[in-house]
């Protein structure tokens, strides 16, 4: 193993697990039971957890619940403050911490160390927005009365993050409920949760109260997740993952009308008209369709180009393909990782198949680089048809097709033709293109003129079956508060 620093084996060690985690361990916990957290790039084994269940999910609540009273009624400022100081530390733990989301997850060295750094930066911007909760005074409508709106925390808060970043989705959903003044207890991916349990030692270091951040290890989400959806001490649910799984959520929420937060799934395009500047097409399109090795939500799914610079830009794409280098994250020289496990790798090769035998041309990749292993090659395709997986389904892979159209009217329409709507994107240098495709974009982010859009000041989330609700700027803190209306009478 080449993480070198002690944080991790301390998390590795049940023995310890008790002692390194007051904040968030439970007592008399049975870790006979435990579940493996492997490297994906070398299978090597990384570290046994005490793999918990629903029984540790009604401790970690009760917790929870009991630390929400102490939590709430503490000042912005305060918890201000705990977060800046939480901030502080992963800053300074930044190198390890990257080792850690490159050994669980992956991802070359420098691209973890891009994503701890926007981790904290969710951190610090909901630090400061802590202090920025305003309520309300409104005119009333007779003298002898007045009108006031109260924001305040919703409860008890239920977070389950993916493990494609195991770092910032932590921190976005962790940092703004915590200064909203809720208490939260937090399920990661299984492929990744020693990221978020250093984060959460992090926390630990920072001085927050037992029982405001909460951590359960598991490898069955599905109990843990139905305990959050029917617990009534859980007054919100913070999820990011598949739209199945979302739904599922939904209708195991729907008794109690449970509030929700949800960054499902994607099928993004990415639109490249005839007038864009091609070579920072080409760039924004392998940065937006391989960052991660096509692992994100907000990842290209189609690329759709202009008649008349079709055979250009596939030429143009096709040898920037070849150009990325595939490897260990940790190899200075690779600029995309494995693919996660074995199951992703076989939806890619599905999707690769179904293309092939409809008819699809394979210009570059189409298979893993070494038989058994999780490096799957960055693969072009074109010629592709109505019907093929590819175009309908999300593929967490690198696999880019390519199509051609000549109308805007039409790709715009073939764009929106999906049940997602989560991210888009497209290049044009017409300013009339850039509003009018903009507004007709059935998506809750579009990148203009870039192949990435993600920032702790702009709202994230999408529309239709992609989720509801919005993570980072002003308006995710939204999402872990209730509006209260004041009638004062008798004036």
């Amino acid at each position: 193993m080449r993480i070198t620093n002690a944080l991790l084996d301390r998390l590795s060690s049940p023995t310890d697990f008790a002692g390194m985690h007051r904040l968030h361990s439970l007592p008399s916990l049975d870790r006979t039971i435990t579940f493996q957290v492997t490297n994906p790039s070398t299978g090597e084994l990384l570290a046994e957890l005490p793999d918990l269940g629903p029984q540790d999910a009604q401790r970690a609540i009760e917790r929870a619940h009991v630390a929400q009273d102490i939590w709430k009624a503490l000042t912005a400022r305060q918890r201000s403050d705990f977060l800046h100081s939480w901030y502080t530390l992963i800053v300074r733990h930044k190198g390890d911490l990257a080792a850690i989301v490159t050994s669980e997850c992956g991802k070359p060295l420098s691209e973890a160390k891009s994503e701890v750094i926007h981790a904290a930066a969710y951190i610090r911007w909901y630090a400061e927005e802590a202090s920025r909760v305003y309520g309300e005074t409104i005119p009333s409508p007779s003298s002898d009365r007045r009108t006031i709106v109260l924001r305040q925390p919703i409860g008890v808060v239920g977070a389950i993050t993916p493990w494609n970043f195991p770092a910032s989705m932590v921190a976005r959903k962790i940092a703004p409920a915590l200064a909203a003044g809720c208490t939260v207890i937090l399920k990661p991916a299984e492929q990744t949760p020693l990221t978020a349990g250093a984060l959460i030692a992090l926390a630990e270091q920072a001085g927050f109260p037992p029982g405001v951040i909460n951590l359960l290890y598991a490898s069955k989400g599905d109990l843990i997740g139905q305990d959050f959806c029917t617990d009534l001490r859980v007054r919100k649910i913070s999820f990011t993952g598949s739209t199945e799984v979302g739904r599922l959520l939904m209708r195991q929420c729907a008794d109690q009308v449970k509030c929700l937060s949800l960054e499902l799934g994607g099928n993004a395009p990415f639109i490249v008209f005839d007038d864009a500047d091609l070579s920072e097409a080409i760039k924004g399109a392998v940065q937006a369709k391989f960052r991660n090795a096509g692992q994100t939500c907000v990842a290209a799914n189609r690329i759709y180009v202009h008649s008349k610079i079709y055979d250009e830009f596939v030429r143009g794409f096709v040898d920037a393909c070849r150009d990325v280098r595939v490897g260990d994250g940790f190899d200075v020289e690779s600029d995309i990782g494995p693919l996660i496990n074995e199951m992703a790798c076989c939806k890619v090769e599905a999707q690769l198949s179904d293309a092939i035998i409809r008819g699809a041309r394979v210009h570059c990749g189409g298979s893993r680089l070494v038989a058994g292993k999780t490096f799957f090659q960055p693969t072009v395709l074109t010629d592709l048809k109505p019907g093929m997986r590819i175009l309908g389904e999300e593929t967490f892979g690198p696999l880019a097709p390519i199509l051609e159209f000549q109308d805007v009217r039409d790709v715009i329409n073939r764009a929106n033709d999906t049940i997602h709507g989560l991210a888009a994107y497209f290049y044009t240098s017409d300013q009339r293109k850039v509003w009018n495709v903009s507004e007709a974009l059935e998506y809750g982010m579009v990148g203009i003129n870039t192949g990435r859009m993600s920032s702790e000041a702009a709202p994230f989330g999408g529309v239709k079956q992609s989720g509801m609700g919005r993570e980072g700027s002003r308006h995710g803190i939204d999402e872990y508060l209730e509006l209260k209306y004041l009638c004062v009478g008798g004036l």
